[in-house]
């Protein structure tokens, strides 16, 4: 099986992709979601969490995670967030992992990867890092004409990686600055040459 980890900035088409690469038969597998799903009530993760953050990044009434509140005190310095991440990335490996394990008789699985910098520590499964990339500008109009605020783009874009480091990281780039059907015709190209390199592998 290929693993092939997707990256790209907000409202840079991204999510286009993997449901594209999805319909053309890969598997997909969302990193953001297995964040998520390791800081469920009862996981060890939460509870490692409340024991270096607080009680007050619970919810008393659901007993699930107040991701606001966390944010706030885990991202207030590096330190805090290098201890978040000292009780989080294991947890996302190991589900990763099992992830990868169950998909085993796929030929392709596509890993969204939300924050390419914060998730190095996994990049030793990644048989290759796809990016897709869109100038500023055009990513900021397709996100104000969903109804995201341009001050919330602004905060959110200034959180996540550039462009020139998604391209440094990169082994494919996809440019996305037109329409949807050039870039399918990307995708295309790039989902031949791979199967074709897979084929002759």
């Amino acid at each position: 099986m290929r693993t092939v980890f997707l990256a790209g900035g907000i409202a840079s088409g991204k999510s286009t992709v993997a449901r594209m690469l999805e319909e053309r038969g890969a598997r997909r597998i969302d990193l953001d979601a297995l964040s998520r799903e390791v800081c469920l009530p009862g996981s060890e993760a939460l509870q490692k969490i409340v024991q270096r953050f607080g009680e007050d990044v619970i919810d008393p009434k659901t007993g699930e995670l107040r991701r606001g509140v966390l944010a706030q005190k885990a991202f207030a310095t590096a330190e805090s967030t290098r201890a978040l991440e000292d009780i989080t990335h294991p947890a996302i490996f190991d589900a990763l992992e099992q992830r990868l394990a169950k998909a085993a008789e796929d030929d392709v699985c596509i890993v969204e990867v939300p924050l390419l910098d914060r998730a190095q520590a996994f990049a030793a499964v990644a048989d290759e890092i796809l990016c897709v990339v869109c100038p500023r500008d055009i990513r900021l109009r397709r996100a104000v004409s969903r109804g995201m605020a341009a001050a919330d783009f602004e905060r959110r874009d200034a959180q996540q990686p550039s462009e020139e480091y998604l391209r440094e990281h990169a082994t494919t780039v996809l440019v996305n600055d037109g329409s949807t059907e050039s870039l399918e015709r990307c995708v295309d190209e790039w989902w031949s040459t791979m199967r074709e390199e897979e084929a002759h592998a």
